[in-house]
């Protein structure tokens, strides 16, 4: 049985911690903010209620959304005194292990025994920080992406320890808050970033050997695939492509580049089991009859198009100059 939360603490009043605080406080908890430095976290208040004024007028929040984080979000002085009566803890501090293993031990001090303790942290396994937390079925990572205010998805990681009932509860909190939950395994990097950091790499590699520019590069991804992953994953796109077209080209990659670009097994054993994707109605992402496969591709065109018009609505982004 999951467990009702109502009052939330977000320790370290940062960028990060501050924007998770935001959305928390929109969702409709009441939220305390606290920092190692009071001061901090007293301007951090400050900061994040003008800027949620500031979203409002620029359209980024609802009407009223500003209202509502104020009468929702307040300061709570020292972290003892900002987590003496919470019902779920979030840790936003510093991504270095020794600093995070103190703040969590200090936060376990004082909060209440049942509350629920997250950490924000986007790379360390939740076994190197949870020696830190008494009794630890509460505890797990819940990692919110910069910026926390407009990135919907959340991962979360539980170690052996975590209970079922401290899952839900943080999934139904980043449910009404209009997150995503999605729980990975605890492996250092997680998924997103060791996709993210595995991409980062690959157009590495390119600019290196001189195939394409940082700028060519960075057109190619965000007008070609990235343009298609606001909607769908890469198994949802191989999909749409056809699993057996993916294990064509990656033959290609596999004589020109070896081991590092080798066919994956998952998707040879896909095709070996007849599964194409949406072509033939079986796909890695589950199977699709003549009705379903036709509302997805009549999505798939609608989402696409109407990315294109926002693009063209907002225009090119910003650029650093060389």
């Amino acid at each position: 049985m999951s467990k009702e939360i109502t009052d939330v603490t977000v320790v370290g009043a940062g960028y990060m911690g501050g924007g998770i605080a935001q959305s928390l406080a929109l969702g409709g908890y009441d939220v305390t903010i606290a920092d190692a430095d009071e001061e901090k976290s007293a301007q951090a208040l400050n900061r994040l209620l003008k800027e949620a004024k500031e979203f409002e007028n620029q359209g980024l929040f609802l009407p009223g959304s500003s209202e509502t984080i104020a009468q929702h979000l307040k300061n709570g002085g020292s972290i003892e005194n900002a987590v003496k009566n919470a019902d779920f803890v979030e840790e936003a501090v510093f991504e270095v292990p020794d600093v995070k293993l103190s703040v969590l031990e200090r936060i376990c001090r004082t909060a209440p025994i049942d509350a629920i303790i997250g950490t924000n942290t986007s790379t360390i396994p939740v076994h190197i920080l949870e020696p830190a937390v008494t009794n630890p079925e509460r505890f797990l990572t819940v990692h919110f992406s910069n910026p926390a205010p407009f990135i919907p998805g959340v991962e979360l990681v539980a170690s052996d320890k975590t209970s079922q009932a401290t899952i839900d509860s943080v999934k139904e909190v980043l449910a009404r808050c209009g997150r995503e939950g999605a729980q990975v395994a605890d492996k250092p990097g997680m998924v997103l970033n060791r996709l993210q950091y595995a991409l980062l790499k690959e157009a590495c590699n390119v600019v290196e050997e001189n195939v394409a520019t940082v700028e060519d590069v960075d057109t190619i991804v965000r007008t070609t695939f990235g343009f298609r992953l606001g909607f769908f994953g890469p198994f949802a796109i191989a999909d749409q492509a056809g699993l057996d077209v993916y294990a064509n080209c990656f033959k290609t990659f596999e004589d020109a580049y070896g081991k590092r670009l080798a066919t994956p097994p998952l998707l040879k054993e896909e095709v070996s089991d007849g599964r194409l994707g949406i072509k033939n109605g079986k796909g890695i992402t589950g199977d699709f009859d003549a009705e379903s496969k036709n509302e997805l591709v009549a999505y798939r065109n609608k989402a696409y198009a109407k990315m294109q018009l926002l693009l063209a609505e907002l225009g090119p982004a910003p650029q650093g100059h060389s």
